[in-house]
């Protein structure tokens, strides 16, 4: 099995960069039509035409994709400690976290919105976030691929299967 990590960010100039700071391309370790570069894409779309977005607002808008939406994923607000998908390592370092996934556990996904607190360094944050998820949390199912992407203070993160569809 291949897991796909990839960290993007965009610069204030524009420019994409991953968290160690090299040149990336749109949609770079994803695999092209996956749910994971399908989400990332919207993500990026919400977060460039809205204007002061709340974590709850992203989610909620992303579970209605409809690469995820015959899966009744509901988006819920969340408090930093223990989350699904990471073992025994506790996120912390933002104000506002917001999860969704599908009614029925069975199906390998889980997906998150964090607004970043004012003094979170986001490479770090995403850099536990990656070090920690396990893509088997589900035990029974496994995810295939995770991806991170940033925007601004706003990070997205998920764990998926490559498609939802029977």
């Amino acid at each position: 099995e291949e897991t796909t990590v990839a960290t993007e960010e965009t610069t204030a100039e524009g420019e994409e960069t991953t968290a160690e700071g090299e040149e990336a391309t749109e949609g770079e370790g994803t695999t092209e039509g996956s749910v994971a570069s399908t989400l990332v894409a919207a993500f990026k779309d919400i977060v460039a035409n809205g204007t002061d977005l709340t974590a709850l607002a992203i989610g909620e808008e992303l579970a209605k994709n409809e690469v995820i939406a015959a899966a009744s994923m509901g988006a819920m607000e969340v408090e930093a400690g223990f989350l699904s998908g990471f073992d025994n390592a506790e996120i912390t370092g933002f104000d506002a976290g917001v999860m969704f996934a599908p009614m029925i556990g069975t199906i390998p996904f889980v997906g998150y919105v964090f607004t970043l607190s004012e003094g979170t360094d986001v490479v770090e944050f995403v850099k536990t976030l990656e070090e920690n998820a396990n893509l088997r949390w589900n035990i029974c199912t496994s995810a295939d691929e995770m991806v991170s992407a940033v925007e601004g203070n706003t990070v997205f993160f998920v764990m998926s299967p490559m498609s939802l569809e029977a």
